[in-house]
Protein backbone atom coordinates (compact mmCIF):
# COMPACT_ATOMS: atom_id res chain seq x y z
CA UNK A 1 0.00 0.00 0.00
CA UNK A 2 1.24 3.46 -1.22
CA UNK A 3 1.33 5.71 1.78
CA UNK A 4 1.04 8.59 0.12
CA UNK A 5 -2.49 7.37 -1.45
CA UNK A 6 -3.90 5.77 2.08
CA UNK A 7 -7.59 6.25 1.87
CA UNK A 8 -8.21 6.47 -1.83
CA UNK A 9 -11.70 5.47 -3.24
CA UNK A 10 -11.05 5.45 -7.09
CA UNK A 11 -14.24 5.46 -9.39
CA UNK A 12 -13.38 3.57 -12.20
CA UNK A 13 -15.60 3.61 -15.69
CA UNK A 14 -15.64 0.52 -17.94
CA UNK A 15 -15.16 -2.52 -17.56
CA UNK A 16 -13.24 -3.86 -21.00
CA UNK A 17 -9.69 -5.62 -21.46
CA UNK A 18 -7.76 -2.45 -20.30
CA UNK A 19 -10.06 -2.77 -16.75
CA UNK A 20 -7.90 -5.27 -15.86
CA UNK A 21 -4.23 -3.96 -15.49
CA UNK A 22 -5.64 -0.65 -14.31
CA UNK A 23 -7.29 -2.81 -11.31
CA UNK A 24 -4.75 -4.52 -10.62
CA UNK A 25 -2.61 -0.81 -10.30
CA UNK A 26 -5.07 0.35 -7.80
CA UNK A 27 -5.29 -2.93 -5.45
CA UNK A 28 -1.74 -2.79 -5.25
CA UNK A 29 -1.58 1.18 -3.77
CA UNK A 30 -4.58 0.01 -1.79
CA UNK A 31 -7.42 1.88 -2.83
CA UNK A 32 -11.01 1.03 -2.72
CA UNK A 33 -12.51 0.54 -6.18
CA UNK A 34 -16.29 1.78 -7.49
CA UNK A 35 -17.58 0.14 -10.76
CA UNK A 36 -19.75 1.60 -13.20
CA UNK A 37 -19.61 -0.16 -16.81
CA UNK A 38 -23.00 -0.57 -19.10
CA UNK A 39 -21.26 -4.11 -19.38
CA UNK A 40 -18.99 -6.33 -17.61
CA UNK A 41 -19.11 -4.45 -13.78
CA UNK A 42 -20.19 -7.46 -11.95
CA UNK A 43 -17.93 -10.10 -13.49
CA UNK A 44 -15.08 -7.35 -12.74
CA UNK A 45 -16.20 -6.56 -9.07
CA UNK A 46 -16.64 -10.19 -8.31
CA UNK A 47 -12.71 -10.92 -9.66
CA UNK A 48 -11.22 -8.22 -7.94
CA UNK A 49 -13.61 -7.49 -4.87
CA UNK A 50 -14.96 -4.04 -6.08
CA UNK A 51 -18.27 -2.56 -5.19
CA UNK A 52 -20.20 -1.73 -8.26
CA UNK A 53 -22.49 1.26 -8.55
CA UNK A 54 -25.45 1.17 -11.21
CA UNK A 55 -25.36 4.30 -13.21
CA UNK A 56 -22.96 6.86 -14.07
CA UNK A 57 -24.80 9.71 -12.50
CA UNK A 58 -24.51 7.73 -9.18
CA UNK A 59 -21.03 6.53 -9.22
CA UNK A 60 -20.44 11.03 -9.88
CA UNK A 61 -22.32 11.50 -6.78
CA UNK A 62 -20.63 9.23 -4.70
CA UNK A 63 -16.82 9.89 -2.65
CA UNK A 64 -14.84 8.87 -5.21
CA UNK A 65 -11.60 11.45 -5.63
CA UNK A 66 -11.46 10.96 -9.25
CA UNK A 67 -12.77 8.62 -11.74
CA UNK A 68 -10.55 6.84 -14.30
CA UNK A 69 -12.17 6.19 -17.48
CA UNK A 70 -11.56 3.13 -19.14
CA UNK A 71 -14.07 2.90 -21.87
CA UNK A 72 -13.95 2.93 -25.71
CA UNK A 73 -12.65 5.89 -27.43
CA UNK A 74 -15.53 7.14 -28.94
CA UNK A 75 -16.94 7.82 -25.13
CA UNK A 76 -14.29 9.48 -23.58
CA UNK A 77 -15.63 13.17 -24.66
CA UNK A 78 -19.12 13.09 -22.99
CA UNK A 79 -17.86 10.87 -20.20
CA UNK A 80 -15.07 13.36 -18.81
CA UNK A 81 -17.40 15.96 -19.25
CA UNK A 82 -19.92 14.42 -17.22
CA UNK A 83 -16.83 13.99 -14.70
CA UNK A 84 -15.96 17.28 -14.76
CA UNK A 85 -19.35 18.65 -14.47
CA UNK A 86 -19.94 16.89 -10.98
CA UNK A 87 -16.44 18.45 -9.63
CA UNK A 88 -14.39 15.12 -10.40
CA UNK A 89 -11.07 15.17 -11.42
CA UNK A 90 -9.93 12.69 -14.36
CA UNK A 91 -7.55 9.98 -15.26
CA UNK A 92 -8.74 8.91 -18.83
CA UNK A 93 -7.26 6.40 -21.21
CA UNK A 94 -5.49 7.39 -24.61
CA UNK A 95 -6.42 9.02 -26.66
CA UNK A 96 -8.47 11.61 -24.44
CA UNK A 97 -10.66 12.20 -27.06
CA UNK A 98 -11.23 11.51 -31.01
CA UNK A 99 -10.47 15.13 -32.17
CA UNK A 100 -8.40 17.86 -31.10
CA UNK A 101 -11.25 20.24 -31.23
CA UNK A 102 -12.40 17.69 -28.43
CA UNK A 103 -9.81 17.62 -26.87
CA UNK A 104 -9.46 21.00 -26.08
CA UNK A 105 -12.80 21.12 -25.40
CA UNK A 106 -12.72 18.90 -21.83
CA UNK A 107 -9.40 20.67 -20.90
CA UNK A 108 -10.88 24.07 -21.35
CA UNK A 109 -14.12 22.61 -18.93
CA UNK A 110 -11.27 20.92 -16.60
CA UNK A 111 -9.69 24.61 -16.43
CA UNK A 112 -13.18 26.49 -15.52
CA UNK A 113 -14.39 23.56 -13.26
CA UNK A 114 -10.92 24.03 -11.19
CA UNK A 115 -10.37 20.26 -11.45
CA UNK A 116 -7.66 18.17 -12.86
CA UNK A 117 -7.57 16.10 -16.08
CA UNK A 118 -4.95 13.57 -16.50
CA UNK A 119 -4.47 10.93 -19.84
CA UNK A 120 -2.93 7.60 -19.09
CA UNK A 121 -0.09 7.44 -22.07
CA UNK A 122 1.45 4.55 -20.25
CA UNK A 123 4.44 4.26 -23.01
CA UNK A 124 5.82 7.39 -21.24
CA UNK A 125 5.94 5.33 -17.94
CA UNK A 126 8.10 2.00 -19.51
CA UNK A 127 11.45 2.06 -18.49
CA UNK A 128 13.17 2.04 -21.85
CA UNK A 129 11.26 4.49 -22.85
CA UNK A 130 12.17 6.90 -19.64
CA UNK A 131 15.38 5.90 -19.57
CA UNK A 132 16.08 7.24 -23.24
CA UNK A 133 14.16 10.47 -22.40
CA UNK A 134 16.56 10.79 -19.55
CA UNK A 135 19.32 10.05 -21.58
CA UNK A 136 18.65 12.07 -24.23
CA UNK A 137 17.49 14.83 -21.93
CA UNK A 138 21.04 14.79 -20.22
CA UNK A 139 22.82 14.73 -24.12
CA UNK A 140 24.21 11.52 -23.68
CA UNK A 141 23.92 10.95 -27.80
CA UNK A 142 24.12 14.86 -28.25
CA UNK A 143 21.50 15.84 -30.94
CA UNK A 144 18.81 13.97 -32.01
CA UNK A 145 18.97 13.07 -35.72
CA UNK A 146 16.72 10.23 -36.70
CA UNK A 147 14.65 8.43 -34.54
CA UNK A 148 12.63 5.52 -35.68
CA UNK A 149 9.37 3.80 -33.53
CA UNK A 150 7.54 0.70 -34.23
CA UNK A 151 4.37 -1.24 -32.68
CA UNK A 152 2.40 -3.99 -33.74
CA UNK A 153 -0.17 -5.91 -32.72
CA UNK A 154 -2.83 -8.88 -33.89
CA UNK A 155 -5.51 -6.88 -35.42
CA UNK A 156 -8.82 -5.75 -32.85
CA UNK A 157 -10.46 -4.77 -36.11
CA UNK A 158 -11.92 -8.12 -36.79
CA UNK A 159 -14.87 -7.67 -34.52
CA UNK A 160 -16.27 -4.86 -32.46
CA UNK A 161 -16.25 -0.77 -33.20
CA UNK A 162 -12.05 -0.60 -33.89
CA UNK A 163 -13.06 -0.84 -37.73
CA UNK A 164 -15.21 1.90 -37.44
CA UNK A 165 -12.85 5.27 -37.48
CA UNK A 166 -15.26 7.46 -36.53
CA UNK A 167 -15.33 5.41 -33.01
CA UNK A 168 -11.58 4.24 -33.04
CA UNK A 169 -9.60 6.45 -35.23
CA UNK A 170 -8.04 3.73 -37.19
CA UNK A 171 -4.57 2.41 -36.43
CA UNK A 172 -2.68 5.38 -36.04
CA UNK A 173 -5.43 7.02 -33.09
CA UNK A 174 -5.64 3.78 -31.58
CA UNK A 175 -2.22 2.16 -31.64
CA UNK A 176 0.34 4.88 -33.16
CA UNK A 177 -1.00 7.39 -31.31
CA UNK A 178 1.42 5.90 -28.08
CA UNK A 179 4.62 6.70 -30.59
CA UNK A 180 3.85 10.32 -31.72
CA UNK A 181 3.54 11.14 -28.35
CA UNK A 182 6.76 9.07 -27.73
CA UNK A 183 8.69 11.31 -30.98
CA UNK A 184 7.23 14.57 -29.57
CA UNK A 185 8.41 13.36 -26.12
CA UNK A 186 11.58 11.96 -27.10
CA UNK A 187 12.60 14.86 -29.92
CA UNK A 188 10.53 18.30 -29.21
CA UNK A 189 7.93 19.95 -31.07
CA UNK A 190 6.39 18.43 -34.31
CA UNK A 191 6.48 21.19 -37.38
CA UNK A 192 5.04 18.59 -40.18
CA UNK A 193 3.35 15.34 -40.72
CA UNK A 194 3.34 12.83 -43.47
CA UNK A 195 1.95 9.80 -43.28
CA UNK A 196 0.70 6.93 -45.78
CA UNK A 197 -1.23 3.87 -45.15
CA UNK A 198 -1.76 0.43 -46.97
CA UNK A 199 -5.06 -0.54 -47.21
CA UNK A 200 -6.48 2.56 -47.38
CA UNK A 201 -9.35 3.59 -45.22
CA UNK A 202 -13.09 3.17 -47.28
CA UNK A 203 -15.54 4.85 -46.57
CA UNK A 204 -14.78 5.58 -42.82
CA UNK A 205 -14.18 1.56 -42.07
CA UNK A 206 -10.27 0.78 -41.34
CA UNK A 207 -9.09 -2.96 -42.81
CA UNK A 208 -8.53 -5.40 -40.73
CA UNK A 209 -5.09 -5.97 -41.27
CA UNK A 210 -3.34 -2.23 -42.03
CA UNK A 211 0.28 -0.79 -41.46
CA UNK A 212 0.81 2.85 -41.41
CA UNK A 213 3.82 5.33 -41.69
CA UNK A 214 4.05 8.89 -40.34
CA UNK A 215 6.94 11.14 -41.04
CA UNK A 216 7.98 13.30 -38.49
CA UNK A 217 9.71 16.93 -38.54
CA UNK A 218 10.57 18.01 -35.50
CA UNK A 219 11.28 22.30 -34.76
CA UNK A 220 14.90 20.73 -34.11
CA UNK A 221 15.44 19.56 -37.35
CA UNK A 222 15.11 15.90 -36.20
CA UNK A 223 13.30 13.26 -38.33
CA UNK A 224 11.06 10.60 -36.90
CA UNK A 225 9.37 7.46 -38.50
CA UNK A 226 6.25 6.20 -36.67
CA UNK A 227 5.06 2.75 -38.29
CA UNK A 228 2.07 0.97 -36.64
CA UNK A 229 0.58 -2.60 -38.02
CA UNK A 230 -2.64 -4.30 -36.82
CA UNK A 231 -1.44 -7.68 -37.81
CA UNK A 232 -3.49 -11.09 -38.71
CA UNK A 233 -4.87 -13.51 -35.97
CA UNK A 234 -1.71 -14.01 -33.81
CA UNK A 235 0.44 -11.34 -34.76
CA UNK A 236 3.18 -11.30 -31.37
CA UNK A 237 2.86 -7.59 -30.09
CA UNK A 238 6.15 -5.65 -30.42
CA UNK A 239 7.21 -2.32 -30.06
CA UNK A 240 10.65 -0.85 -30.40
CA UNK A 241 12.88 2.46 -30.79
CA UNK A 242 16.09 3.92 -32.40
CA UNK A 243 17.46 6.84 -31.83
CA UNK A 244 20.38 8.47 -33.36
CA UNK A 245 22.46 11.50 -32.26
CA UNK A 246 25.27 13.20 -32.98
CA UNK A 247 27.71 11.04 -30.23
CA UNK A 248 25.58 7.76 -30.30
CA UNK A 249 22.38 6.02 -30.50
CA UNK A 250 19.36 4.63 -28.33
CA UNK A 251 18.00 1.09 -29.06
CA UNK A 252 15.23 -1.04 -27.41
CA UNK A 253 13.00 -3.74 -29.07
CA UNK A 254 10.42 -5.45 -26.96
CA UNK A 255 10.70 -9.25 -28.71
CA UNK A 256 14.66 -9.15 -27.32
CA UNK A 257 15.29 -10.04 -23.74
CA UNK A 258 18.28 -7.91 -23.63
CA UNK A 259 16.26 -4.63 -22.21
CA UNK A 260 17.50 -0.60 -23.47
CA UNK A 261 21.19 -0.22 -24.80
CA UNK A 262 23.01 2.45 -25.41
CA UNK A 263 25.57 2.75 -28.17
CA UNK A 264 27.72 5.34 -27.11
CA UNK A 265 30.74 6.79 -29.71
CA UNK A 266 34.00 8.97 -28.41
CA UNK A 267 34.10 6.89 -25.24
CA UNK A 268 30.97 7.70 -23.48
CA UNK A 269 30.18 6.79 -20.18
CA UNK A 270 29.41 3.77 -19.90
CA UNK A 271 30.31 2.48 -22.96
CA UNK A 272 27.37 -0.38 -24.21
CA UNK A 273 25.13 -0.39 -21.30
CA UNK A 274 21.90 -1.62 -20.51
CA UNK A 275 19.41 0.27 -18.70
CA UNK A 276 17.69 -1.51 -17.56
CA UNK A 277 19.08 -5.38 -17.79
CA UNK A 278 15.35 -6.47 -17.65
CA UNK A 279 12.01 -4.56 -18.40
CA UNK A 280 10.05 -7.48 -16.08
CA UNK A 281 9.61 -5.30 -12.67
CA UNK A 282 6.41 -3.26 -11.81
CA UNK A 283 3.69 -2.77 -14.20
CA UNK A 284 4.20 0.48 -16.00
CA UNK A 285 0.69 0.77 -15.43
CA UNK A 286 1.30 0.53 -12.04
CA UNK A 287 4.04 3.28 -12.20
CA UNK A 288 1.56 5.27 -14.32
CA UNK A 289 -1.96 4.96 -11.84
CA UNK A 290 0.55 5.68 -8.63
CA UNK A 291 2.15 8.84 -10.41
CA UNK A 292 -1.12 10.60 -11.67
CA UNK A 293 -3.01 9.71 -8.35
CA UNK A 294 -0.71 11.51 -6.84
CA UNK A 295 -0.89 14.32 -8.64
CA UNK A 296 -4.20 14.38 -8.50
CA UNK A 297 -3.95 15.13 -4.74
CA UNK A 298 -1.08 18.13 -5.02
CA UNK A 299 1.44 16.21 -5.17
CA UNK A 300 4.42 16.57 -7.96
CA UNK A 301 3.11 17.37 -11.51
CA UNK A 302 3.37 14.07 -13.76
CA UNK A 303 5.16 13.57 -16.56
CA UNK A 304 2.00 13.65 -19.10
CA UNK A 305 -0.30 16.44 -18.59
CA UNK A 306 -3.46 16.85 -20.55
CA UNK A 307 -1.81 19.27 -23.15
CA UNK A 308 0.11 16.21 -24.10
CA UNK A 309 -2.75 14.46 -24.78
CA UNK A 310 -4.50 16.90 -26.85
CA UNK A 311 -1.18 17.00 -29.12
CA UNK A 312 -0.95 13.22 -29.61
CA UNK A 313 -4.26 13.67 -30.66
CA UNK A 314 -3.47 16.71 -33.26
CA UNK A 315 -0.58 14.86 -34.69
CA UNK A 316 -2.75 11.63 -35.16
CA UNK A 317 -5.28 14.25 -36.67
CA UNK A 318 -2.70 15.60 -39.16
CA UNK A 319 -1.45 12.20 -40.20
CA UNK A 320 -5.00 11.46 -41.09
CA UNK A 321 -5.46 14.67 -42.82
CA UNK A 322 -2.22 13.81 -44.82
CA UNK A 323 -3.01 10.13 -45.95
CA UNK A 324 -6.06 12.11 -47.55
CA UNK A 325 -4.80 15.03 -49.34
CA UNK A 326 -1.24 12.63 -50.38
CA UNK A 327 0.54 15.83 -48.94
CA UNK A 328 2.44 17.33 -45.78
CA UNK A 329 0.80 19.12 -43.23
CA UNK A 330 1.99 21.79 -42.33
CA UNK A 331 1.36 21.75 -38.21
CA UNK A 332 0.71 25.59 -37.29
CA UNK A 333 -1.55 25.90 -40.72
CA UNK A 334 -3.20 23.03 -39.47
CA UNK A 335 -3.72 24.21 -36.00
CA UNK A 336 -4.66 27.40 -37.68
CA UNK A 337 -7.33 26.40 -39.74
CA UNK A 338 -9.49 25.42 -36.99
CA UNK A 339 -8.48 21.81 -36.95
CA UNK A 340 -7.84 22.15 -33.26
CA UNK A 341 -10.42 24.47 -31.62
Amino acid sequence: MSEELAGLTVGLIGAGNISHVHVAAWKAVGARVLVYSLEGAEELAEEYGLEVVPSLDELLATEVEFVDIVTPSATHKEITLAAIKAGKNVICEKPLTLTAADSHEVIDAANAAGVRLYPAHVVRFFPAYKAAYDAIQAGRIGEVAVARFYRQASSPAGAGWYRDVAHSGGVIMDLMVHDLDQARWLCGEVTTVYAVQNPPTVDGISPVNVAAHVTLTHESGAISHCRATWGATGTTFQTGFQVAGSTGVLKFTSDADTGYREELQNGGAGGDLLIPASTLGESPYLTQLRELAIGLRGGPEPRVLASDGATAVYLAEAARASMESGQPIDMKTFVSSGAVA
